[in-house]
């Protein structure tokens, strides 16, 4: 596991999570990469200092953002905690569950990756720009951060199905061959309709997929304020100079936002034809709570199981006792009325309560599955969880008892009782039989020569969600995504570019001017189509009135003509340096 500076908040992670952080490459950005920061954090200021909701300048401060360069984790780390938070460095995208779960720990994610120039307006990759100057600054905000924190919480515990995490690698991939300029574009077609294909062959939406595009219109792209003036707070609004402006134009449709959102798709790879419009902060939270009252982590039952099914993966559900099985889930046997009657687990399953893994009942005892039947008995009114001493004894569930028990559902068990145990409010949670069958008409589930049965007792399913109960019932460490981003080789030609770039930055900070003319010449003799070095060159003759300041805005003016698609970066960058800043 790689080593990175730690801190309260982040000594709580889990290990599981704890695989994903990286330490910060910051050795690793180039001159040229520290002035894209500089341009786009100038410009972004600059603009949503009109459009962008008043928790984002007061945020920019408040979480060590500096317009300057980049910033470090442990600098960004040592005023985040002000406000009950951190960060961590990781590369690129990380699986969505993985991601909510951080956002659970007040922890905020971070690409460490840095667009580069020619994607300097819109990246469709995660990167630093994107999370530390976009996410970031709103979290100052105490309500916005409670909904992140929330949406975190709920959003780990999503079912996903067998084609998120699929999608979720396409995305990736596609997502990595966009931001390295030396992709083959016919591997980036292939990689556009991969990711294409997979979305159109989803039939349906899972509490994962309803639970992302929540996450798509609020988070990344969010706006908040009325239908006729909505400001924005999400990150991918934020950190994008190209989309912050197209998304206050006409041509963008600014919809109320509800949980209609949730089911509402997305294309990465394009900017969005409609918007959603949150009141306040507050409502986020509302449209939040509502879409989880219909996930099964809250509504449990058969169909909180067979989505556990369905995802092939590693689950939980939880029984009015309180009792939990986390496992694999492969069979359900429904009973009458739709009930659940039966639950089986294939592989390693651990038990437990409140979260807490029970003595005895980890993943290496119950290491081939486990399966039990849900409910009540036939004929009787009363639940086993809800009888007394007494009653138990009447029925034949009592140490030393051999004993058959029918349940609703027609699962018989027969055995002889060995022990129980009970919850902190008394209520049995799980009985251990010998010599013990279990049966659902002509099918054993489970035989005498198997062991010892536990069975769980509950009288229904009130929860089902994704992940183990107790996070350290599981080894969950190998979950990383096998593709790393692309580092970008600088050629000869690139480093010396970024070398001018260097000397130019050193000029700055060491407020001297010494030598700038001959950078400035070097530069149009060995770039001349290059745009953003010879704003930073034209910033500093301007700050010192050079008398050959028309020669470089001549040059300039030459480079929009060689490179229209540049021109109206080129006067956004002219006309922010006019724009005294106060950070």
């Amino acid at each position: 596991m790689s080593t990175f500076e730690s801190n309260e908040i982040l000594d709580k992670l889990p290990n599981h999570l704890k695989q994903f952080i990286i330490p910060q490459p910051y050795d690793e950005y180039t001159p040229q990469n520290q002035a894209v920061w500089r341009y786009i954090m100038k410009k972004n200021v600059d603009y949503l200092s009109k459009v962008a909701h008043n928790s984002y300048l007061d945020g920019l401060k408040q979480t060590g953002v500096s317009l300057e360069k980049i910033p470090t984790m442990y600098g960004m780390n040592r005023i985040l905690k002000e406000i009950g938070w951190a960060a961590v460095s990781v590369d690129g995208f990380i699986p969505p569950a993985a991601f909510m779960e951080f956002q659970a720990y007040n922890v905020l994610v971070i690409a460490a990756d840095i667009r580069t120039i020619d994607h300097i307006e819109y990246t469709p990759a995660p990167d630093i720009i994107h999370e530390s100057a976009g996410h970031a600054p709103i979290i100052a905000n105490p309500e916005y951060a409670e909904y992140l924190r929330r949406f975190g919480e709920i959003g780990c515990k999503a079912i996903s199905s067998a084609q998120d995490y699929e999608i979720y690698e396409a995305i990736r991939h596609l997502s990595i061959l966009k931001e390295d300029v030396s992709s083959d574009p016919k591997n980036v077609q292939l990689a556009e309709e991969k990711v294409i294909a997979l979305q159109n062959s989803v039939t349906s939406l899972s509490e994962m997929s309803l639970i992302r595009n929540l996450h798509w219109w609020t988070v990344e792209y969010g706006l908040i304020g009325t239908l006729e003036d909505p400001k924005i707070y999400g990150a991918g609004l934020l950190s994008s100079i190209g989309e912050s402006k197209w998304c206050m134009s006409d041509k963008v449709a600014k919809l109320p936002y509800t949980l209609d959102a949730a089911y509402q798709s997305f294309d990465i790879t394009q900017p969005q034809p409609q918007l959603f419009v949150t009141p306040d902060f507050a409502h986020l939270s509302y449209v939040l709570e509502s879409l989880a009252n219909k996930m099964a982590l809250r509504r449990g039952g058969l169909s909180g199981v067979q989505k556990l099914i369905e995802s092939n993966a590693l689950g939980t559900i939880e029984l009015s006792t309180g009792l939990q099985i986390s496992g694999v889930f492969t069979n359900v046997i429904a009973g009458e009325f739709n009930q659940t009657a039966y639950i089986q687990t294939t592989g390693k399953t651990a038990l437990s309560y409140r979260e807490k893994e029970l003595i005895g009942h980890s993943t290496d005892y119950h290491s081939e599955g486990f399966g039990s039947p849900i409910g009540k008995l036939k004929g009787i009114n009363i639940a086993i969880e809800d009888m007394s001493p007494t009653d138990l004894e009447m029925y034949g569930i009592y140490e030393g008892k051999q004993t058959t028990l029918t349940f609703e559902g027609d699962i018989i068990v027969s055995g002889e009782v060995i022990t129980g145990k009970r919850n902190l409010q008394g209520k049995i949670v799980l009985i251990s039989f010998k010599n013990c069958t279990v049966k659902h008409g002509g099918t054993i589930l489970f035989h005498p020569d198997w062991g010892i049965y536990d069975m769980a007792v509950g009288n229904k399913i009130v929860s089902a969600f994704s992940g183990p109960a107790d996070v350290k019932s599981f080894d969950l460490i190998d979950h990383v995504p096998s593709e790393k981003t692309h580092k970008i080789q600088l050629g000869n030609k690139e480093q010396q570019l970024n070398e001018l770039y260097f000397k130019t930055k050193q000029l700055r900070d060491s407020k001297s001017i010494e030598g700038l003319e001959t950078i400035f010449n070097e530069l149009v003799q060995n770039f001349p189509d290059e745009w953003l070095l010879p704003l930073e060159i034209l910033e500093l003759a301007i700050s010192y009135s050079l008398p050959w300041v028309d020669k470089i805005e001549a040059h300039i003016n030459q480079v929009k003509t060689h490179n229209p698609d540049k021109a109206h970066l080129v006067d956004d960058g002219i006309e922010l340096l006019s724009i005294t800043s106060s950070f």
